[in-house]
């Protein structure tokens, strides 16, 4: 068992956040992660579980241990009964590694109230025989005070030379050069991390939006009260005004994340601030001081701001009070706040040193394809691909927002089909920077050059050009005939058209990939523990034994592109070969499988628990390849599949990703319904990672 132990150097340090990375960059590299907070430290306020264990449990579905409570701990060192809480954490301890390759131990951070944390942190260490790894963010020291500051604290765990101590992380840089040359010259100045007895582990670049609370946030830790809460559990406040100014030296401040302060009879404010929320400005929003209230007639004006999400709240202290307590707010991560929590563990994970903490790790005996595995590896394959992806659905927000994200992020070329000031004007209120290269193309530009190709692909239907002219008024039709035509590799759409509407047209022009007969769908669900494959939950009502068969096929050829060695159970409400019509024809379209693809892993009719759980299959399918630990399941129906997906989906912890069309000759994907941001990346990179496979 591998046990990292992760010291502060000292309070401040964001020890929260490397632990949210460090967890990530493990699983990453294919490791089963646990993590343990020994002991809870709550911040004022906190009436909720521990902060980072809820944390950690929320953003990477993993049960740690409940921490020990501080009164708990400072009772028994006051007792003089050190040996004793060794004991009980040591035991906690060892639930925290029941399956895992490699344990996070976040020791505690050193503040006024526990000065012993540090003689704390050197117990935990030691009985843990854990590895050490140091956590320090530079003030505005030289870097040989740093340096200094962090062999210091190395010397409390036994020295650099130890071979315990791994190194050190350092978090919030604050500098204009590069993470790497700033790396180069601490080597220069640190005697400490010249040899490699003691490495610099990671640089976390200082960034001031991991550190923006939700409005929601502002309102709960001000006790302010809420005269309108619009998107309030949404916006995010990342700058701050205090409005002392004309209007017209205002204006220019109000800008996406801004908490505007104000006294509450400036109704000059007001107005422009709500000006600014109907013309689609996202500010944080409006803070009233003084206990004052908007004059109605005022409000009244304001409806449209109110009914656009503006948040409107209220306090009794003035603006200069407000002010001081909003620079004193409580900056950590809220345990509820997924979104600041994922982003945070992302870009922490990005900055450290992944390969050599692998390496110290030792090579798993077994890797396991786990979420946080299987959307990493999606990215960068996705990346990879280098695909150019069309989206019809061009003009709409979570797409413009969606497209904007893979082209930054090299995940795709994405095109938006739409009118380029339609795309603008949403990039505006949203506060979304569009990166060079995204392209937009105008459908009513664009269009007749597609009708002559189409009228050739389609004249077995008798298609004439008015008639594709007509058809072409519809931009998914344009998409499709894009990749038709090898102009693009990739369609996304679904977020306000229906699947027909997007499946019809991939019929009609791209029809199916040679060798298959159907189009189905996967949906991939990703558990706590691993990835598994659903199909078909979204295209064929009553499929044959034959249909049944290919969908097999098909899905077991998903499952082992995206990197799922695939297991195949053909799923039946009765595991034996009963004397009943649905049980036979999974019975048929197992064997008609078996035939067709001989060294595919694939078994049926299996009972779903037969299939997944290993105990129940010794009972119900002895001796089967597949029962207990299938990695695809085929359901035998549309009525099984969509219901079983749709209620292990909401029962669980799981995370469905899909559905991702398979059959078809070139990719084409229909998104979900109430599909966010996160959902159409993902499908994006899913349709790059097909049409890469596919060429």
């Amino acid at each position: 068992m591998q046990t990292f132990f992760i010291a502060p150097t000292d309070f401040g340090v964001g020890l929260t956040s490397i632990s949210l990375g460090l967890v990530r960059t493990l699983e990453r590299a294919g490791l089963k992660v646990g993590f343990f907070k020994p002991i809870a430290q709550p911040h004022p306020g906190d009436t909720g579980p521990e902060r980072s264990t809820e944390l950690v449990a929320r953003t990477h579905g993993i049960k740690p241990p409940v921490p020990l409570s501080l009164a708990h701990v400072e009772r028994m060192l006051g007792d003089g009964q050190l040996d004793e809480l060794l004991e009980e954490i040591i035991r906690l301890y060892q639930q925290a590694c029941i399956g895992n390759d490699v344990v996070v131990v976040e020791g505690m951070v050193p503040t006024r109230h526990a000065s012993y944390a540090a003689r704390v942190n050197l117990h935990l260490a030691k009985s843990l025989d854990a590895e050490v790894i140091l956590v320090s963010a530079p003030e505005n020291e030289v870097l040989s005070e740093l340096s200094g500051r962090v062999e210091l604290q190395a010397q409390l765990f036994g020295g650099p030379r130890d071979p315990k101590v791994l190194g050190v992380i350092l978090n919030k840089v604050r500098t204009d050069e590069s993470m790497a040359d700033f790396s180069t010259r601490l080597r220069e100045h640190s005697p400490l991390l010249r040899g490699n007895d003691f490495r610099l582990l990671g640089c976390i670049p200082y960034q001031p939006e991991l550190n923006a609370p939700r409005t929601r946030d502002v309102a709960d830790l001000l006790g302010a009260q809420v005269l309108n809460a619009g998107d309030y559990e949404q916006r995010r406040m990342s700058k701050i005004i205090i409005c002392a100014r004309t209007v017209a030296n205002t204006v220019p401040l109000l800008t996406s994340g801004t908490l505007v302060v104000t006294p509450g009879d400036r109704d000059d404010i007001i107005l422009a601030v709500s000006l600014a929320a109907i013309n689609g400005v996202p500010l944080a929003g409006l803070l009233l001081t003084s206990d004052g209230k908007p004059d109605p007639r005022i409000l009244g004006l304001c409806r449209g701001a109110l009914q656009a999400g503006l948040p409107i709240l209220s306090v009794s202290t003035g603006s200069y009070d407000t002010a001081n307590q909003l620079n004193s707010l409580n900056r950590e991560i809220p345990v509820d706040d997924r979104e600041r929590a994922e982003f945070i563990t992302d870009f922490v994970a990005s900055h450290l040193d992944a390969a050599w903490l692998h390496q110290r790790c030792g090579t798993p005996r077994e890797l396991r394809l786990s979420p946080a595995v299987f959307r990493y590896q999606l990215i960068q394959r996705a990346q990879q691909a280098n695909k150019r992806i069309v989206l019809p659905e061009g003009a709409e927000p979570l797409l413009v927002q969606a497209a904007a994200i893979c082209q930054a992020r090299g995940i795709a070329r994405c095109v938006l089909l739409a009118k380029p000031e339609d795309v603008d004007a949403v990039a505006r209120a949203q506060g979304i920077t569009l990166p060079p290269g995204l392209e937009i193309l105008d459908p009513e530009v664009i269009r007749r050059r597609y009708v002559e190709p189409m009228v050739e692909l389609r004249k077995s239907k008798n298609l004439n050009a008015p008639m594709a002219e007509q058809q072409l008024e519809d931009p998914v039709v344009i998409g499709t005939m894009m990749l038709a035509l090898d102009e693009v590799d990739g369609l996304v759409s679904g977020l306000v058209h229906s699947t027909a509407n997007t499946i019809r047209p991939a019929l009609q022009l791209i029809k199916t990939a040679p060798g298959s007969s159907l189009v189905s769908s996967v949906f991939f669900m990703l558990f706590p523990e691993q990835v598994l494959v659903y199909g078909d939950c979204v295209m064929n009502p009553h499929p044959s034994a034959v249909e049944l068969a290919e969908i097999a096929r098909q899905s077991a050829e998903s499952a082992q592109a995206f990197g799922i060695a695939p297991r195949v159970a053909m799923i039946s409400y009765s595991s034996d070969s009963a004397s009943d019509e649905e049980v036979e024809k999974v019975l048929e379209a197992t064997r008609l499988a078996q035939d067709a693809a001989q060294d595919l892993l694939i078994d049926g009719p299996l009972q779903y628990d037969a299939a997944a759980n290993p105990a129940i299959a010794r009972d119900l399918a002895p001796g089967s390849p597949v029962a207990g630990r299938a990695t695809v399941f085929v359901f035998p129906d549309l009525n099984t599949g969509n219901t079983t997906h749709k209620a292990v989906q909401r029962s669980t912890d799981g995370v469905s990703l899909g559905p991702m069309l398979q059959g078809l000759r070139k990719p084409v994907n229909d998104l979900p319904r109430g599909a966010q941001v996160d959902d159409i990346v993902h499908t994006i990179a899913l349709t790059a990672i097909q049409a890469s496979v596919a060429g």
